[in-house]
């Protein structure tokens, strides 16, 4: 492990990567790939175990010595910057919550074709702006029997430090990637049947008995304020509605992908 380096006001500029904003990072060695940024010692040990490299640890000072903070000796002779608490929230912007940050290389991402080859439920994510949503969703199909994950590219980033803290790390434990507008078409020529989830007259429920059987399907979520676009609706073979009671009329995208990765995936 490489020796720790004591953050001051003088030396602020060692940890500026840290406070950069998500689409800096995303962009930060273009046009090669960029970097995220993980939070929490669980995520980063997630991250670790799937492979990511990781650039440099950011570890608040009051924390150095708690014992889950033997990721720093997992992260070989990279840089460990410390400060104190007060003074990491003045440079960075934002308090730590989990008192450590590590600041990773990406990887490629595989294609949709590949990714699929051998799934049998799926989940697709269509223009899904909020991370913390992201974060929840793919919590729930890593725990729910869901092979893997796609996202078009209006979605927020699962590498997003928020979506990533929010996913308790399961972003690297579920295989993910981004698909084009034209996904479901892809999707049919890899065999699924496509459930797109939304409140319309002719929808099924959950529990249909033709739905539960087929062999390979992929649950389709939209955004939270619009729902799935009428062309990807028209598209699917199914529309899928969730049940409701008491007059509610919808749930939150990520509360109705963990009941429907519940009933789908078994």
């Amino acid at each position: 492990m490489s020796d720790i380096i004591r953050i001051t006001s003088d030396l602020s500029h060692k940890i500026e990567i840290f406070s950069l904003k998500e689409p800096q990072l995303l962009h930060y060695y273009e046009p090669e790939r960029g970097i995220f940024i993980a939070e929490s010692p669980l995520v980063i040990g997630r991250a670790l175990d799937a492979g990511y490299q990781p650039l440099s640890l950011l570890v608040d000072e009051s924390v150095l010595k708690a014992p889950d903070l033997n990721i720093m000796s997992r992260c070989g002779d990279v840089p460990v910057y410390t400060a104190e608490p007060e003074l990491l929230t003045q440079i960075i912007g934002f308090k730590l919550t989990r008192g450590t940050l590590c600041a990773m290389r990406r990887m490629e991402l595989p294609p949709a074709e590949t990714l699929c080859k051998d799934a049998r439920r799926i989940a697709v994510l269509e223009n899904v702006l909020n991370p913390t949503n992201v974060g929840a969703i793919i919590r729930s199909a890593a725990a729910l029997n869901i092979d893997a994950v796609l996202l078009t590219n209006g979605c927020s980033d699962p590498l997003y430090r928020r979506s990533a803290r929010v996913s308790m790390g399961t972003v690297f434990q579920i295989p993910w990637t981004y698909v084009g507008d034209d996904y479901i078409s892809v999707l049919h020529k890899l065999g699924f049947k496509t459930a797109a989830m939304a409140l319309c007259e002719d929808s099924v429920n959950i529990d249909d008995n033709n739905l539960m059987s087929e062999p390979k399907l992929a649950v389709i979520l939209g955004s939270e304020g619009y729902g799935l676009c009428d062309e990807t609706i028209k598209s699917s073979d199914y529309t899928v509605m969730i049940p409701m009671t008491h007059g509610v009329d919808s749930l939150n995208v990520a509360a109705a992908s963990a009941v429907a990765f519940w009933q789908l995936g078994r």
